[in-house]
């Protein structure tokens, strides 16, 4: 059994001082955003043992916030920081994830951005998955979180349509449930 965990960035700036879009920080929304959603995380075992970050700032600055709230509950995972994260289409994010065969995380956090990862998780579901459909049916929104479980024994069994929808995870959803 494998464990994928997709976060979109937290929020961001408009613009990044230096023009472009790779360098765009977090916004006061964002850095909150970003812990709250590494609080939830590390609320909520199993932890992920593998984590695949973008290399752009935004994307970067979420993890590290992110990690930092979860520190508490959770050891801090494996890192890899990866510059074809940044604009991925499904295909190149698959084949990414494929390639963990070698070092092997049974639940690997994916740390990136629209609409790459929004598309991969609609394409992973299995196609019966109503809820998780509905859940995601408009956008994976900033500093939202997707995790899909997968029956296989290694990352290059994965496949379109053959995740479990397990959970979809917002921090406008944490702060109305009060979790």
């Amino acid at each position: 059994m494998r464990r994928l965990m997709l976060l979109r960035h937290a929020k961001t700036e408009t613009d990044a001082p230096s023009g472009h879009d790779r360098d765009r920080r977090l916004d006061d929304r964002g850095h909150f955003d970003a812990a709250e959603i590494g609080r939830w995380i590390g609320a909520h075992p199993p932890f992920p043992d593998g984590v695949l970050v973008s290399t752009a700032v935004r994307a970067r600055q979420t993890w590290e916030i992110a990690r930092e709230a979860m520190r508490e509950q959770a050891p801090p995972p494996p890192v890899d920081f990866l510059e074809e994260l940044y604009g991925a289409e499904p295909e190149q994010l698959m084949a990414t994830i494929r390639a963990m065969v070698a070092t092997g995380p049974e639940r690997l956090l994916l740390v990136g951005h629209n609409p790459g990862l929004h598309e991969l998780a609609l394409l992973l579901m299995n196609h019966r998955d109503d809820a998780g459909r509905q859940a995601l049916a408009a956008n994976l929104p900033t500093a939202g979180l997707v995790i899909l479980d997968f029956a296989i024994e290694d990352w290059d069994g994965i496949g379109f349509g053959r995740g479990r929808f397990i959970d979809f995870v917002t921090p406008k959803l944490i702060r109305a449930s009060g979790d």
